[in-house]
C-alpha cells in the first residue's frame, strides 16, 4: 500500500481531471495513470457503460492488456452469461463501488470463472480489482486492474482507495463524452444525434451543430416558457462553477416540449487547446426510454408489456420489484418472462442479458457514446 500523502494527491488529481473538460480518451489515460501511483497495476481496462442496461459500450486497455483483443468474446460470455458475484452488474446491484477478487473469493480464485477460464490461463494474472464509475444518475463506466501471480494481492485498503474515486471517474467520463461531441459539433445530424451548442468565455455561441436550432425551437414552442437560451445560460454558469464545488455533478436539465417530447440538456466546461478555460459545451438530446427498447422489440418481436419486463430485467430488477413497478402480480411477470425467453430463444435471465449484449452492443463497439450513455448516430 502506498503512502497516505500519495493517496490524497491521487484523489485530488482525479477530482481536478474530472472537471478539466478533457476529451474522453485523454481523461481515461490521465486518470488511469494517476490511479497507478496509489494502487499499482500491471494491466488495466477502462470501460464505458450504458446506465440504462449496465452493459459495456466501449473498452480501453493499458499495460499488459494493450494489444489483447482475441478473448473479448469469452469475456462477454463470462461477464454477462455467468452468475458471478464480482461481475460489474452484480457490483452495480450492491452498495459497494469496488471489489478485490482475492478478498471476495477468500483467496480461492478458482471460484471466479473469469479468473480461472480467462485472466489466469490467458494472461497470467494473479489478482484483479474492480471499480464502478457511479454518480447519482447511474453507472457510467468501470475499471479493472490486474497484478501478476508473483505480485502482492490487492489489499482491502487499496480497494477502499478505489472506492473513493468512483464519483470522480463518473464525472470525468461524462464530461469526456460531451467534449468529444463538441469536437464533432459541425458534423451532427439534424435529429438523429445530440445537438451541440458551444458557448465561449464571453457567453456568445461560438459553434452550433446542425439540428441545434431545431432543438431550441422545440423549447420555444411554449409562449410561457421564455427564451430557451436562458436555460442554456444557467447551465453554462453552473458548469463554470464546477471547479469550486468539489461534490458537483455535471449540470443537466430535463425539459418537456410543447409537443410532449422530453429533451435532456447537459453542460460541461471545455479544456482549451491553448490552455485557456471558459468555453462550455451544451448538448440537447431526446431523453430516453433508451433506443435499446426499439432494437430489442424489433429483434425479438416483443409486445409492449414484454418490452417493459425485458428492460427491467436488463437493469437488474428482480421479479418482485418488476411486479410492483408494473402493477401486476409476480405470476404475471413470470408469464411475460416465459414469453420473452421463448421469443429470444433463451432459458434464463442471464442468457437473455448475454443475448442482448452480443446482438445490440458488441456490433456497435467503437462508435462514440453520447451523454445518455447510448451510442451516437
Amino acid at each position: 500500500m502506498t503512502g497516505r500523502l500519495t493517496v490524497e494527491r491521487v484523489r485530488g488529481d482525479l477530482d481536478v481531471l474530472s472537471r478539466a473538460g478533457l476529451d474522453l480518451e485523454e481523461f481515461v489515460i490521465e486518470a488511469t495513470t494517476s490511479v497507478r501511483r496509489a494502487v499499482p497495476w500491471v494491466a488495466a481496462c477502462v470501460g464505458t457503460h450504458d446506465p440504462a442496461t449496465l452493459m459495456l459500450t466501449s473498452a480501453r486497455k493499458y499495460g499488459a492488456l494493450s494489444a489483447a483483443n482475441e478473448h473479448d468474446a469469452l469475456f462477454g460470455i463470462i461477464e454477462y452469461g455467468s452468475d458471478d458475484a464480482t461481475s460489474f452488474r452484480s457490483l452495480a446491484m450492491s452498495s459497494r463501488p469496488a471489489v478485490g477478487l482475492h478478498e471476495a473469493t477468500a483467496g480461492v480464485l478458482e471460484r471466479s470463472e473469469r479468473m480461472s477460464r480467462l485472466m489466469r490461463p490467458m494472461y497470467g494474472f494473479g489478482d484483479e480489482a474492480r471499480l464502478l464509475f457511479r454518480d447519482a444518475s447511474g453507472v457510467w463506466g468501470c475499471l479493472a486492474i490486474f497484478r501478476g501471480t508473483d505480485e502482492s494481492r490487492f489489499s482491502a485498503a487499496e480497494v477502499e482507495v478505489l472506492s473513493t474515486l468512483s464519483g470522480s471517474f463518473a464525472r470525468g467520463i461524462r464530461a469526456g463524452m460531451l467534449a468529444r461531441l463538441a469536437a464533432d459539433a459541425g458534423a451532427q445530424a439534424a435529429v438523429t444525434g445530440p445537438a451541440v451548442v458551444i458557448v465561449d468565455k464571453d457567453d456568445q455561441i461560438s459553434q452550433i451543430s446542425v439540428g441545434a436550432e431545431e432543438r431550441l425551437d422545440q423549447l420555444r414552442g411554449d409562449e410561457h416558457r421564455g427564451d430557451p437560451l436562458t436555460l442554456v445560460t444557467s447551465l453554462v454558469g453552473a458548469a463554470r462553477r464546477m471547479p469550486g464545488r468539489p461534490a458537483a455533478e455535471l449540470p443537466r436539465a430535463r425539459i418537456r416540449t410543447e409537443s410532449g417530447v422530453w429533451l435532456l440538456l447537459h453542460a460541461s466546461p471545455l479544456a482549451g487547446g491553448d490552455g485557456t478555460a471558459g468555453d462550455v459545451v451544451v448538448t440537447i438530446e431526446e431523453a430516453r426510454p433508451p433506443e435499446i427498447v426499439a432494437l430489442v422489440v424489433a429483434a425479438f418481436g416483443l409486445t409492449a408489456r414484454e418490452r417493459d419486463v425485458t428492460m427491467l430485467v436488463l437493469q437488474g430488477v428482480d421479479t418482485k420489484e418488476i411486479a410492483a413497478t408494473l402493477h401486476v402480480s409476480a405470476y404475471t411477470v413470470q408469464d411475460h418472462l416465459k414469453a420473452v425467453f421463448d421469443k429470444a430463444g433463451v432459458r434464463s435471465r442471464r442468457e437473455l442479458i448475454a443475448r442482448v449484449y452480443f446482438d445490440q452492443y458488441v456490433p456497435r463497439m467503437g462508435a462514440d457514446v453520447v451523454p445518455s450513455g447510448w451510442f451516437a448516430g
